[in-house]
């Protein structure tokens, strides 16, 4: 069977590009439904977009190749697409907003967008091999189990990368990738929590408080202790930019100055213990925590304003060494992948290999947490999709 447009996966990117391509467009993926990870995200609400988005929030070896896909189709526009098919939205905190209702109504829309373009959806469909030649690429395909041959002009990859491969995340797309000669970037875990040895954190086990996470670059969110390790905002941001070996960072007191408190509380209140005094600055039980690690005794009195200080330091700049993250297991994307030197950033056509296009996670362009990642979603798919209209 013929089309103009084969696109291959039926996630935001994929779904995206299918809506607004134009022609005959056949958007394939193996999932029983569309959209899945859009359902699953933002708890089940789906932060859609972040009104900040800017290229300095994105990882990639070309910082600037995201700029161009992203100043043509901004948060607004997607802003825009959203209001005129009535989803009502929220903003919380750093810009990221939100639906009121369901991550579903996203889908739902996206899928009618497809619906009335006429684009032909094969779900359950597994992809076997990928061929060029004088008429364009052929796709043989497996339909639940039906073998198929189809073929087209264009083809999009918008498969992903290997994050969560229990919904059935895959290399596809990498795959396809090295078959045309395209490079690859390292491909690694990234907005994923980090591990230390096992009961390093139990006892903090699902304490979260205010901090800044440091990795080569700083996030003032919140932190969670939890079984495994470290996760929360601050730590998905950080793990990004985070290599193995390396310490991070943690800043208990962002914005704050617990020496200026602790000095005050000395004159106040000498003879109560440092343990206890750091409970008005802090959760009781991470004080005790940090009091047996870091072996602290004494009353307030006893110390010195250097005592103090080197105190505060080690609160403000706690060195932590992870033994790992938790992989792609729950990494909310994959860092690297499809290099950009091999694409044109206005079109995410393959330079070298006519009518091939790349977009979404796949690239090597990953976004910080907040929506930022969907945001570069819509911006890829709709810079393919006008080059595959414009073609």
């Amino acid at each position: 069977m013929e089309f103009d447009t084969i696109i291959l996966g039926a996630g935001a990117a994929g779904l995206m590009c299918a809506a607004h391509c134009g022609g005959r467009v056949l958007l394939v993926d193996h999932a029983k439904r569309a959209g899945e990870k859009i359902r699953i995200s933002g708890g089940g609400r789906c932060n859609f977009t972040n009104i900040g988005t800017g290229p300095g929030n994105f990882l990639s070896q070309n910082p600037h190749f995201a700029k161009s896909a992203l100043a043509r189709y901004t948060p607004w526009d997607f802003v825009s697409l959203v209001s005129e098919h009535g989803i009502a939205w929220h903003e919380k905190t750093l810009g990221q907003l939100f639906c009121d209702d369901s991550a579903k109504q996203i889908v739902a829309m996206l899928t009618g967008l497809c619906d009335s373009a006429g684009v032909k959806l094969a779900l359950e469909t597994s992809v076997e091999a990928v061929r060029h030649g004088p008429e364009g690429y052929r796709v043989s395909l497996s339909e639940r189990g039906a073998a198929r041959q189809v073929t087209a002009r264009r083809l999009v990859v918008a498969t992903g990368g290997k994050s969560i491969p229990k919904m059935g995340a895959t290399g596809l797309a990498y795959d396809i990738a090295r078959q045309f000669g395209l490079g690859l970037t390292e491909t690694r875990p990234g907005l994923v929590p980090f591990t230390f040895p096992e009961g390093r954190f139990s006892a903090l086990s699902g304490l979260s408080l205010p901090s800044r996470v440091t990795a080569a670059r700083s996030f003032d969110e919140a932190l969670l202790f939890t079984h495994r390790g470290l996760s929360g905002p601050a730590v998905l941001q950080a793990s990004s930019y985070w290599r193995e070996g390396e310490a991070i960072s943690v800043n208990l007191f962002p914005g704050a100055d617990p020496f200026a408190r602790l000095r005050q509380a000395r004159s106040e209140a000498g003879r109560r213990s440092l343990t206890r005094s750091l409970d008005s600055l802090m959760p009781a039980r991470l004080a005790d925590f940090l009091a047996s690690e870091w072996g602290l005794s004494g009353n307030l009195a006893d110390q010195s304003d250097k005592a103090l200080g080197a105190l505060c330091e080690r609160l403000t700049g706690w060195q932590l060494v992870p033994s790992g993250s938790e992989g792609y297991r729950t990494a909310e994307v994959t860092l690297g992948g499809v290099d950009t030197e091999g694409l044109d950033s206005r079109t995410m056509e393959a330079k070298a290999q006519s009518g091939l296009h790349f977009i979404g996670e796949c690239v090597d362009v990953t976004g910080w947490l907040g929506g930022y990642n969907f945001q570069w979603a819509w911006a890829s798919a709709m810079a393919c999709a006008e080059a595959l209209r414009a073609g």
